[in-house]
């Protein structure tokens, strides 16, 4: 179901997946099946969403961003791609960041760029995530 107050321009949108209303997802975006992306999100074009993904409401999925199956996304979760960002800069480089199978994300943490969550690890509500996480782990605080 794609709801009608969505801005759905991507075509590879897996079966019963939901994308509900104020949505934008563009062109080149990839969503699995079974997803429930909730309102209020942004994903952008060179993103990779697997099966079975619950992404909150006012969650953004910037460019370079991969989402393996089975991952939760809690509430305004923040992705960043962008270690140096300043307006307009054309030399920006995109670091991408990859969300393990399994692995759940808190309510308002923050995912600095280059990132790996492990597989099924725990990242606490309001986390500042600096590194990498490791399979099985649960972070909180600044890690």
């Amino acid at each position: 179901m794609i709801h009608s107050l969505s801005d759905v321009q991507s075509k590879d949108i897996g079966e019963n997946t939901n994308i509900w209303q104020f949505c934008v997802v563009l062109p080149r975006a990839k969503i699995g099946n079974d997803c429930n992306i909730c309102s209020h999100c942004l994903i952008e074009n060179e993103v990779v969403i697997g099966n079975r993904v619950t992404v909150k409401s006012g969650v953004q999925i910037w460019d370079g961003i991969t989402i393996e199956d089975d991952v939760f996304i809690g509430p305004n979760v923040t992705f960043c791609n962008d270690r140096y960002p300043k307006s307009r800069n054309k030399n920006w480089i995109c670091e991408g960041i990859t969300v393990h199978k399994g692995a759940s994300i808190g309510a308002n943490a923050t995912i600095l760029p280059g990132v790996i969550i492990g597989k099924n690890a725990l990242v606490a509500a309001g986390a500042i995530i600096t590194k990498d996480v490791s399979d099985n782990e649960i972070v909180k605080g600044k890690w």
